[in-house]
């Protein structure tokens, strides 16, 4: 796959999940409002809320992610060799620099944020910064600097923003229906209560929500750390200072505080440290390759 093909992959995917969200949301608004009785409101409910929240993770969602993990700026005063590793790689990229911000976390990673090359943000946290030599420091930054490239950060950065907005939305009904907010009244303002297996069937479809959130991370994830760390290879011209950067990061025992699930794929390593040792079922929907074969194939190159 081409750089162009996988541009235009990725910018197709985002618009399929601007579209699968839309309809999600609003599917859930509706079969709240025949619950109620009241579909035709509760859809158009559903339909402007996901079309504010498409927009807003199209725009905004550089912005939502760091405020996520408590990113802040970084100058080039306090963290020199951060900055100018960057600027140097994003010249030999043809980028425009990107923005750069800093997490407050021993635990060594970083992700790349925004919608296009011209309004990314490449984060790192203290303790990737602490322990990396400049050259792993390159390949690090050369890594995130393709995702920029690739339009990956457009896609990724997306699907943080819908896949919060969406635990959030299936939560606050699920509490609603819980607490009695959406049931049903006749014309004297008397609870008739509700259909229970309709509400079962809501419930159902309300706790599947966080797996197919998850299912949608692990379709734009594991592949595009892979072409990643080869353009990143390519950018370096030193596929060694990525692999030993790798395996710092994941020989770290402790996880990132501040990564959450629904921003866990943006990183370049997982944050929440899925081992060989941990659950199978927890490396089933992991959003990253295995380190292992990572730092295997950059070695082979």
């Amino acid at each position: 796959m081409s750089i162009y093909s996988q541009i235009s992959s990725n910018k197709a995917r985002t618009y399929i999940i601007f579209a699968l969200f839309i309809f999600l949301v609003s599917g859930f608004f509706y079969l709240v409002g025949l619950y109620t009785e009241s579909s035709s409101s509760y859809f158009v409910v559903g339909l402007l809320f996901s079309l504010f929240a498409t927009a807003g993770s199209y725009f905004y969602s550089d912005k939502i992610v760091l405020f996520t993990v408590g990113a802040k700026p970084a100058s080039k005063k306090e963290y020199f060799d951060f900055y100018t590793v960057a600027e140097n790689m994003s010249l030999s990229a043809g980028l425009p620099m990107p923005k750069l911000y800093v997490i407050d976390d021993p635990s060594p990673n970083a992700f790349a944020t925004g919608r296009d090359p011209k309004h990314a943000v490449v984060c790192a946290t203290t303790g990737l910064l602490s322990i990396l030599e400049r050259g792993e420091l390159e390949g690090v930054i050369a890594h995130e600097l393709s995702h920029v490239k690739n339009y990956d950060i457009l896609l990724a950065s997306v699907v943080s923003v819908l896949v919060g907005t969406l635990a959030l939305v299936s939560d606050w009904i699920m509490r609603s229906m819980w607490w009695g907010g959406f049931k049903r009244r006749d014309d004297n303002d008397r609870d008739n209560g509700g259909n229970p297996l309709f509400l079962v069937f809501m419930i159902f479809v309300f706790l599947i929500t966080p797996i197919v959130a998850t299912l949608i991370q692990l379709a734009i994830s594991r592949k595009r750390e892979f072409l990643a760390d080869a353009d990143g290879a390519l950018l370096t011209r030193h596929p060694e200072g990525l692999a030993r950067a790798l395996e710092k990061i994941s020989q770290y025992p402790n996880a990132l505080a501040s990564a959450t699930t629904s921003t866990a794929h943006l990183f370049i390593s997982n944050p929440f440290k899925i081992t060989k040792k941990s659950n199978w079922l927890l490396g089933l929907f992991s959003t990253h390759p295995p380190t292992e074969e990572r730092i295997q194939i950059l070695r082979s190159m």
